[in-house]
C-alpha cells in the first residue's frame, strides 16, 4: 500500500508546492484523494499512471481541492479511457462537471458514477472484499469530509508444518483459515495449534480541511497513518479558528490522543517559506510526525 503526495500546499499553488491531491494504491485499489489545480501535471511528474485510477474522493468544493478535476478527466478522455470512474463528493460536483462538459461540447467516452456525500455522521461509502472507506464529516466553512481507508481482516495463516505433519486436506485448511477447529472422528485439532494470526489490517485517515475537532480522536483511533491539515502555527490559532483550519500543534495533539502510528502534516499556508517551525511545534507533542512535500511517498505499515 503506497501513498504519493501530489500536492501539499493550501489555497494557491506555488513553485514549490501544488495544492491538495494524493494518490493512494490501497491493495491495488487505485484512488485519487482531492484534485486541486494542476493535479494532472503532478501525476505525470511523479510517475502515477492516472488511467488506472478507479476512485476519486473529493473532500469539499473549495477550488484548491477540486479545480484540477475537469482537466484530468478531459485528458483521460482524450487518451482513450473507457472504464467508468467512481466519484465520491458533494452532490453539487455532479452538476458542476456535467455543465462544464455540456457547455464545452465534450462527450466523455467513459461513465462518471457519482456517490453523493451528504451524511451528518460517519458513514460507510465503499466496501469490497479487501477494504472499506468511511466518510467522516469535518467542520469547515462549507460541507467537508475526511476519509478513513481500512483494510479488512485477512484469514488466519495455516502453519506449513502442520499441513505436512497431519496431511491436511483442502477443506480442512479452509476451515482452519476461517478460524474453525478441525474434527477427525473423535479427535479435535484446535485452531490455535495449527494457525497463526494474520497481519494487522492497515489503515489510513485523510482529514482536511477542518477546524480543531476533538471528536476525531474516536473516529481515527489507532490508524497507521493520519494525514491532517496544519495550515498555521499555534501563534495563528485565532486565525485558524476563524477560517476553520487547524494548527500543527492541534493536529499533533489529535494524533497523540488517537494513538496513531505516524502523523503526516500538509496543507501549509504559503506564508511559511519552510516547514521547520511547523514540524518542531508538532514534534513537541507527537514525535513521529512528518511535514510532507510534493512527490514524497509512504508505504503504509505501522512501523515504516
Amino acid at each position: 500500500m503506497k501513498l504519493t503526495i501530489l500536492g501539499s500546499g493550501a489555497a494557491t499553488p506555488t513553485l514549490k508546492r501544488g495544492v491538495t491531491a494524493q494518490y493512494l494504491n490501497f491493495n491495488e485499489r487505485r484512488i485519487l484523494i482531492d484534485c486541486g489545480e494542476g493535479t494532472q501535471l503532478q501525476v505525470r511528474r511523479y510517475g502515477v499512471k492516472f488511467q488506472r485510477i478507479q476512485y476519486i474522493f473529493i473532500s469539499h468544493l473549495h477550488g484548491d481541492h477540486y479545480l484540477g478535476l475537469v482537466g484530468l478527466l478531459s485528458s483521460m478522455n482524450l487518451l482513450g479511457r473507457v472504464n467508468a470512474m467512481h466519484i465520491f463528493a458533494a452532490p453539487e460536483l455532479e452538476l458542476i462537471l456535467k455543465q462544464q462538459f455540456e457547455l464545452t461540447y465534450v462527450k466523455l467516452n467513459f461513465e462518471l458514477i457519482f456517490h453523493h456525500l451528504t451524511a451528518k455522521t460517519t458513514t460507510l461509502v465503499l466496501e469490497d472484499k479487501v477494504m472499506t472507506v468511511k466518510a467522516i464529516p469535518l467542520k469547515h466553512r462549507i460541507s467537508c469530509y475526511g476519509f478513513l481507508f481500512e483494510e479488512k481482516i485477512k484469514e488466519r495463516g495455516v502453519d506449513p508444518e502442520a499441513i505436512k505433519e497431519f496431511d491436511l486436506t483442502i477443506p480442512e485448511i479452509l476451515a482452519l483459515k476461517a478460524g474453525k477447529d478441525v474434527m477427525r472422528g473423535e479427535i479435535t485439532m484446535p485452531n490455535e495449534d495449527a494457525t497463526f494470526d494474520p497481519p494487522k489490517p492497515k489503515s489510513y485517515a485523510f482529514c482536511t480541511d477542518t477546524k480543531y475537532l476533538t471528536r476525531l480522536v474516536d473516529e481515527i483511533q489507532g490508524v497507521d497513518y493520519l494525514y491532517h491539515e496544519a495550515t498555521f502555527l499555534e501563534k495563528e490559532k485565532d486565525r485558524a479558528k476563524a477560517t476553520f483550519h487547524t494548527t500543527a500543534l492541534q493536529a499533533a495533539t489529535l494524533a497523540k490522543a488517537a494513538q496513531v502510528g505516524h502523523l503526516l502534516l500538509g496543507h501549509f499556508s504559503a506564508r511559511y517559506r519552510n516547514t521547520d517551525e511547523l514540524l518542531s511545534e508538532a514534534q513537541s507533542v507527537f514525535p513521529n510526525t512528518t511535514c510532507v512535500y510534493d512527490g514524497q511517498e509512504f508505504y503504509l505499515a505501522k512501523n515504516n
